[in-house]
């Protein structure tokens, strides 16, 4: 089937790498389209009008066509609204760009997503500097990782135990597995009580479900957060099939040096 040209898509840099002496392969997100791949032919010559635009964690509006799984990118602007993430942050903003790449289908689209993901990267960009940034980064980042299973399909709903559909109770304590779904937790095993899965639950539902799943993620104790970072990261694993994603263990090797 013949693929129309598209115009002014909103859309961000997931990876790029050299196809040949001068042009570019992009691995893009975009807000009606989903996943896509398009050629930038010329895009590493020092005269070429994409050269400063094609950053990762940008905001674009792209413009391409072709019939082919890789399309031709004709046009690409930036929009502006805040500068690179830096530092952790930076680092932060590839992760969630490889999670992108492992978990979507191309050519499947989530507007929804899309925009959690445009929120996240605006934390990230904005977060103040020192142990506030680490907080509210972390928050927007749990709070997109459960957006992203739950749009492709990977996450259990969080307000019944998934093998019996049996409702959570507040103060009994619940893990989430990758294989089991949500069931009472054993001893040592990281888990959320069921109160703080059913207002994730909640959130996740809300009509601007990234900036009330963020709230939600901010307002759990210290503990509780650490354990659903610890069970999101086993999910996310299990359904990327790889022990460790690449920008995890990029962070690992910083913190280490």
């Amino acid at each position: 089937m013949k693929r129309s040209s598209v115009l002014h898509e909103p859309a961000y840099v997931l990876h790029r790498y050299d196809w040949s002496e001068s042009s570019l392969i992009l691995e893009a997100l975009t807000r009606h389209h989903g996943r896509i791949a398009l050629v930038a032919k010329g895009a590493k010559r020092p005269s070429s009008s994409f050269r400063p635009v094609l950053l990762p964690l940008q905001p674009l509006q792209l413009g391409y066509g072709g019939d082919a799984e890789i399309r031709t990118l004709k046009s690409a602007e930036w929009m502006g609204g805040h500068v690179m993430p830096t530092g952790d942050a930076l680092l932060s903003g590839y992760y969630l760009n490889e999670l992108l790449i492992r978990l979507l289908a191309r050519d499947d689209a989530h507007p929804q997503l899309f925009d959690a993901y445009a929120g996240a990267v605006q934390v990230l960009a904005a977060a103040p500097e020192g142990s506030a940034q680490a907080s509210v980064q972390a928050s927007a980042l749990r709070a997109f990782e459960l957006l992203l299973l739950r749009e492709v399909g990977l996450l259990p709903a969080l307000d019944v135990q998934t093998s019996t559909l049996a409702p959570l109770q507040d103060a009994v304590p619940y893990a989430l597995l990758a294989e089991a779904g949500l069931r009472e937790a054993g001893e040592g095993e990281p888990a959320l009580a069921g109160g703080a899965w059913r207002t994730l639950h909640r959130s996740l539902d809300d009509s601007a479900p990234f900036a009330a799943t963020v709230r939600a993620v901010a307002e759990l104790p210290a503990g509780a957060s650490a354990a659903l970072r610890a069970q999101l990261r086993q999910l996310l694993n299990y359904h990327c099939g790889v022990s460790t994603l690449r920008t995890r263990q990029l962070m690992r090797e910083l913190q280490d040096l």
